[in-house]
């Protein structure tokens, strides 16, 4: 994310995207974000040093849910073959145990 975009409290923040074709755009489905110590401020979060024992605060990252519509049209759009199958992607197929999604 451009550091202008970025909110007051995130020090680094990745958008997720995926392409649609259907709408020719990039639509976001994810973010993840590293707020540093803000936040474990705001909460007083601590843990104690091992080397000094001296209290610190943790650094936090979140992370928001995956927009599954978005992920799953994403997928049907980009990797639909003209019999109307599905061609399952190359990362994701372990998970199905096949190659293709068929009616």
């Amino acid at each position: 994310m451009c550091t202008g975009d970025l909110t007051f409290s995130g020090s680094l923040i990745y958008d997720l995207e995926v392409y649609s074709k259907g709408l020719k755009k990039w639509l976001e489905v994810s973010s993840i974000g590293i707020f540093t110590d803000f936040q474990a401020r705001r909460s007083n979060i601590r843990y104690r040093r091992e080397d000094n024992n001296k209290l610190e605060f943790v650094n936090l990252i979140n992370g928001s849910a995956m927009a599954t519509p978005r992920v799953w049209a994403a997928i049907i759009e980009n990797y639909q073959q003209e019999d109307g199958s599905v061609l399952i992607p190359d990362a994701l197929q372990k998970y199905f145990g096949k190659e293709y999604i068929k009616d």
